[in-house]
């Protein structure tokens, strides 16, 4: 988590929402390690759980993303929790909830729903202070 929250601060230094993912391999090697760009590539897909997977999948050669394990400090909003279900990561875990956002515990809870084909293993709030911290004091400075 202390990778991913390193890549948060780094999102934040230009500009964007702080959040950061690290994708660990089945040797334990990092895969990847990604922060939001959604503002530097005009891409509203590049948050940082979709890049780091992009990027794991580049590195292992392959779509599925069996054995590996995602940290991120932000719990995943939909879209990245479907994605992480197709990717099938094994280990899905993260900071801060994320009530008006996220996509797993809150709103649309992709990994309860029966049309979800993979279910990761869940482990919310992990480093949970310092993740919100960084998302309200990005806000806060923005008010």
């Amino acid at each position: 988590m202390d990778l991913a929250l390193a890549e948060a601060r780094a999102a934040a230094s230009r500009g964007e929402v702080p959040v950061g993912a690290v994708v660990i391999g089945p040797d334990g090697t990092v895969l990847a390690a990604k922060g939001n760009r959604v503002e530097e590539l005009n891409d509203p897909t590049a948050h940082a759980e979709m890049l780091a997977i992009r990027a794991a999948a580049r590195a292992l050669g392959t779509p599925r993303l069996e054995g590996c394990d995602l940290f991120v400090t932000l719990e995943p909003c939909a879209m990245c929790a479907q994605a992480i279900a197709h990717a099938r990561i094994r280990r899905l875990t993260w900071g801060a909830a994320d009530p008006k956002g996220g996509g797993v515990e809150h709103g649309a809870r992709i990994f309860s729903q029966p049309t979800c084909h993979h279910r990761p293993e869940l482990y919310p709030g992990v480093g949970e202070g310092a993740a919100a911290a960084l998302l309200r004091d990005f806000f806060r400075a923005r008010r």
